[in-house]
């Protein structure tokens, strides 16, 4: 049994843990953001969703042309057949959790007031960056690891293909995104050395590619060597930093635009070398659970350890509802 010292000390711990943890929840939220761009932007277009159950995330899908549309005069006959334009994609839930532990021997040797307020921010602090650095580099992920979101080589793949959201591109065309390479470019022709007087040839039909009418890019997110060389290629036009650039996620990054879209320079590191994703974020969106949005578990005790354990637990994924306004470009 543990010595009313101990019990002391651990709750304590947990009391300390669990105040500057809500106190400080929208720092891990906060963190991601300011180290990811594609991250910041979708949240900054209002693109997560709060769902509060269900076996999995169900995202509708409007994929088809409704036949019963016809001109009449007067009294002519209207089709009023049964139609199914629209459909569904469903992602799976992914769960990501991190633990804030403490033994009882760490316990007692920050048993003053002070140390163990420090114990308690430092734990919380490592938790925050690790988990930030997680779900950073998974929004860029193809989701072939076990229990990992499917990120944007998933949704936008190089491919074109695959089955996101369990609809099958191959058998089904309407669900494959747009891919342009610059060994095989979409425009026809022999293959395209990408620098700085090249790019726009390979940018202008991607973007062209999945613009339909007002369903434009808004966002194109860039590795180095493709920022750079869209930079140097701009260097009598370009122009940083949109006016909106608050109201849209992209205030802190370095951001030039091209047509109607935004270019991000990502940074993290993460993004795919010599890859730029054409973006139509109406179409993209983060679904996270209401329930697990980076909340704290209760601080509970192991029956077979002196030590004490809290989890920050996350439940969701990225998701799509029209692979086709999206693209990736490649070398």
């Amino acid at each position: 049994m543990a010595s009313p010292g101990q019990s002391t000390l651990f709750t304590t711990f947990s009391e300390l843990v669990t105040t500057t943890y809500r106190d400080h929840k929208k720092t891990i939220a906060n963190s991601i953001e300011n180290h990811n761009a594609l991250f910041r932007y979708i949240n900054g277009k209002g693109r997560k969703r709060h769902v509060d159950g269900g076996l999995s995330i169900v995202t509708p899908i409007d994929y088809g042309t409704n036949g019963t549309v016809k001109r009449y005069s007067g009294y002519d006959t209207l089709d009023v057949s049964a139609v199914d334009v629209i459909s569904a994609a469903e992602y799976p839930w992914r769960q990501m959790a991190g633990s804030v532990t403490a033994s009882g021997y760490e316990l007692r040797v920050n048993s003053g007031t002070n140390a163990i307020r420090n114990l308690a921010k430092a734990k919380l602090t490592n938790l925050i960056r690790s988990m930030s650095n997680q779900l950073a580099s998974d929004v860029y992920s193809d989701g072939s690891l076990a229990n990992q979101i499917g990120g944007l080589q998933l949704l936008v793949s190089d491919l074109g293909t695959g089955s996101p959201g369990g609809i099958n591109a191959t058998t089904f065309p309407f669900w494959k995104n747009i891919v342009q390479s610059a060994a095989a470019p979409l425009q026809g022709g022999g293959a395209i050395t990408v620098g700085p007087t090249t790019i726009e040839s390979l940018m202008a039909p991607t973007y062209y590619n999945v613009t339909r009418g007002t369903d434009q890019p808004d966002l194109i997110v860039m590795d180095m060597n493709y920022f750079n060389f869209f930079e140097q290629s701009q260097v009598s036009l370009k122009r940083y930093a949109p006016t909106d650039a608050n109201t849209k996620g992209t205030a802190g990054f370095v951001t030039l635009n091209y047509k109607n879209a935004d270019v991000i320079f990502d940074g993290s590191g993460i993004i795919p070398a010599n890859h730029a994703y054409f973006l139509n974020t109406d179409y993209l969106e983060f679904v996270v659970h209401s329930d697990c949005d980076f909340d704290e578990s209760e601080s509970r005790a192991p029956v077979n350890q002196d030590a004490t354990v809290m989890f920050v637990l996350w439940m969701g994924n990225m998701a799509s509802s029209a692979r086709r306004f999206q693209a990736v470009m490649k070398a």
